[in-house]
């Protein structure tokens, strides 16, 4: 027996190297960590168990028989975050550019198909050359069998894709699917043609940190969630993120302890609404003012910034909040920040993560850019969004309260459970200037002092309708409270909601206007 073990250790130590010594230093040399020392870094310590190390490729075509690798260019397997079981990939770019080859995707497909059948977030970390050419449509075959499991495994499971290093052409499809995209500064690409052929194509001049780097995709196109520092950074922020998930649509959400009481008055908040309605504040002081311990996980923060979305919790349970930023576009709603918001909200509703929207929002942003290109629908996956979801729902009215705005941003109507305002809330059709020149125009136009006369309506249009008491009259908000009562307000009531139940009609599925 004692050969057999030598032969196995053998394999093992080969394995372990990748591509070679040369090519793990040579990566060293650029910065860059390799495969396993990416997971070492994301696990807790020694809880990795590694799956088909000993895979090989099964290609014969251009001399590839004679280097066939183990593992063939990606480390799959499980792990733990937290104390709680995950199942990963990594990509080695050591061996082929961990270019994805038959087997190579092979390996990722069962290593998510188990992630399925346990109930475990899958998350992969991309640092690939795309499709192995010399394998030529098997390789493109492998790329739409982990598309499907993607697809299968969305609202199942979290999915979330680790980008540090190229990630091109069909590739980029796998982590578009998934829930949340990290990306690397400096040192990962996504996109679906590189610089090269836009140039050919287009005659565009564009730098792969420009056409697909960690900032562009997490600034202008959306696609990344989070932009971090380095590698290390990355890593950490996903094992941060993973504190507020659950492990499946079927798993109870964790419990983080905190040591910050449930019945804390925010009294700071008593005085942070300006006087002048038209000034701005952060909503984020507001958001860290009202959580435990002033902790927010932010997602999509330099992305549509009149709207903030992201993860924190109140008494140790998780939650995802939604808030109008004032201090970006006074908080409106315009194209892109409803899309954030839908998609931020959907990924809560299916991971049974309660929602607590802040809301401060003017309307929707007029003009014929945003007419031209679709806010009506765009604006309306919002709004299907909020419908949608059956997890507990509680909104704070904390200034303006607009339009169709005040419908879309989980008011009562749409299943909002547990909706409160602050006293400086302001629910109304629109604003006093805009209602008063519709309402009173001829009366304006008559009088002598036109300015005077405007100013002396919109006084008592403020008065008779800015207020939070129009709506608490009907019971289209649930109570009326002081700022600083919020935090404890929104504890007392999620803990109601605990035993919420709310179902939708039998569907195959709805058809959200994408």
């Amino acid at each position: 027996m004692s050969d057999k073990f030598q032969i196995l250790e053998a394999l093992r130590k080969e394995a372990m190297l990748g591509g070679g010594e040369q090519k793990i230093a040579d990566r060293h040399k650029k910065g860059k960590l390799t495969a396993r020392e990416r997971l070492d870094i994301l696990l807790d310590p020694d809880s990795f168990e590694e799956m088909d190390m000993f895979v090989r490729h099964r290609s014969t075509n251009f001399g590839l028989e004679k280097n066939r690798p183990l593992g063939d260019g990606v480390i799959t397997g499980t792990g733990r975050i937290h104390g709680r079981t995950v199942c990963v990939f990594s990509q080695d770019f050591t061996v082929f550019g961990g270019s994805l080859s038959e087997t190579h995707a092979e390996k990722i497909c069962k290593v998510m198909d188990l992630a399925m059948k346990i109930g475990a977030p899958i998350i992969g970390v991309n640092d690939s050359g795309g499709a192995r050419i010399q394998e030529g449509v098997v390789s493109l075959g492998g790329y739409a069998d982990i598309f499907l499991r993607n697809t299968m495994a969305s609202g199942v499971i979290p999915q979330i894709s680790v980008i540090l290093g190229p990630c091109a052409g069909g590739a980029v499809y796998s982590p578009a699917i998934t829930d949340f995209v990290f990306m690397s500064k400096g040192s990962s690409y996504m996109f679906v043609t590189g610089p090269n052929v836009v140039k050919t194509v287009t005659h565009e001049e564009v730098t792969f940190e420009e056409l697909g780097g960690a900032e562009t995709h997490a600034s202008k196109s959306g696609v990344a969630h989070v932009a971090c520092e380095d590698e290390l950074d990355t890593l950490n922020r996903v094992r941060d993120l993973m504190r507020y998930l659950p492990s499946s649509n079927t798993s109870a959400l964790p419990h983080i302890p905190t040591i910050d009481q449930s019945d804390r008055e925010c009294t700071r908040l008593d005085t942070i609404i300006p006087a002048n309605p038209n000034q701005p504040y952060d909503i984020k002081d507001v958001i860290k003012t009202v959580v435990d311990e002033s902790q927010f996980f932010e997602i999509h923060a330099d992305y549509a910034e009149n709207i903030v979305v992201g993860f924190a919790t109140l008494d140790g349970r998780p939650i995802g909040i939604v808030a109008n930023q004032p201090a970006s576009m006074a908080g409106v709603l315009d194209i892109n920040s409803s899309i954030k918001g839908a998609r931020f909200v959907r990924f809560c509703d299916c991971f049974n993560i309660p929602l607590i929207v802040f809301e401060d929002v003017p309307g929707f942003l007029p003009g014929t850019d945003q007419e031209w290109r679709g806010i009506i629908r765009h604006g309306a996956k919002l709004l299907y969004a909020f419908c949608e979801a059956t997890v507990p729902k509680l909104t704070v009215i904390t200034r303006k309260a607009y339009g169709g705005a005040y419908d879309v941003m989980n008011s009562k109507h749409i299943r909002g459970d547990y909706n409160i305002a602050w006293p400086s809330a302001e629910i109304a059709v629109m604003g006093a200037k805009g209602a008063v020149e519709i309402l009173f125009k001829k009366e304006i136009d008559a009088a002598e002092d036109k300015v005077a006369k405007a100013a002396e309506l919109e006084t008592a249009y403020n008065e008779q309708f800015c207020n939070p008491y129009a709506a608490a009259e009907r019971g289209y908000i649930d109570d009326v409270i002081k700022p600083s009562e919020t935090r404890k307000k929104l504890i007392r009531a999620l803990n109601l909601l605990e035993t919420k139940e709310d179902n939708n009609p039998w569907k195959k599925h709805g058809n959200i206007p994408l």
